[in-house]
């Protein structure tokens, strides 16, 4: 089986051909249905070999295609001191996009 470890948000996910992972948003203006390509590969195993990057693999790209966009539910942010009449509340919902996995090149 073959798969290959990116890196994108920060973070790194395990992807294979047909997979769909929930990541970070990427800068940009992309729409549901737009081809987004990692280039930020740092393992391919494709069965017989294994290509480990020092810390990237020139050359190697993985291609998939944004399939939703949503935002995460609200995160409550608390700030508040005692006796000082000091409290502030916001809210934060953290934006993420699904990709679906198409090609490890």
């Amino acid at each position: 089986m073959e798969f290959a470890i990116i890196a994108t948000g920060g973070k790194q996910y395990k992807v294979s051909k047909g997979d769909t992972v929930k990541i970070e948003k990427i800068k940009g203006d992309l729409k549901v249905g737009d081809k987004v390509t990692f280039d930020q590969v740092l393992l391919v195993e494709d069965g017989k070999d294994t290509t480990i990057g020092t810390p990237f693999i020139t050359g190697a790209k993985v291609a998939g295609t944004l399939s939703e966009i949503g935002r995460n539910k609200t995160v409550e942010v608390i700030k508040y001191k005692q006796k000082s009449r000091y409290f502030k509340k916001n809210g934060h919902r953290q934006p993420w996009f699904k990709v679906t996995i198409e090609s490890i090149k």
